[in-house]
């Protein structure tokens, strides 16, 4: 069992940071404009996060000792982002990237349960 909730959170956190690189690259390079006001410095983080997600599936998949360290970053660094977008940036953001965000609070939060089943600080 250990073995599949490594398996299930190294794939959920590799698709996610996927997914994150290539979208947010397709809209800085205009490939993909949204119908709606883009943060060019949110999809910036995007991306960022999502080369970041990448290096954490990594470490899941490696089980290595930082594994739920660094998926507890990215959980409280999406959060942060998000208290920014529902205060600051309140009426700016849109609808779709408080959605996301959420989105990604939620899949990364299940991520850090599968983890932690799997036992990932064993290094």
């Amino acid at each position: 069992m250990k073995n599949i909730s490594k398996i299930v959170a190294t794939i959920l956190a590799a698709f996610i940071g996927t997914m994150s690189v290539i979208a947010g690259i397709r809209v800085l390079l205009g490939i993909d404009v949204p119908d709606y006001h883009v943060m060019t410095w949110l999809v910036a983080y995007n991306v960022l996060l999502g080369v970041f997600s990448l290096a954490v599936a990594y470490l899941i998949w490696s089980r290595h000792k930082y594994a739920l360290t660094s998926n507890a970053a990215v959980i409280l660094s999406h959060s942060a982002v998000l208290l920014l977008l529902l205060t600051m940036f309140r009426g700016v953001a849109a609808v779709d990237s408080v959605k996301a965000m959420t989105f990604r609070i939620v899949v990364w939060t299940i991520i850090l349960l599968f983890t932690y089943k799997s036992g990932k600080n064993e290094k």
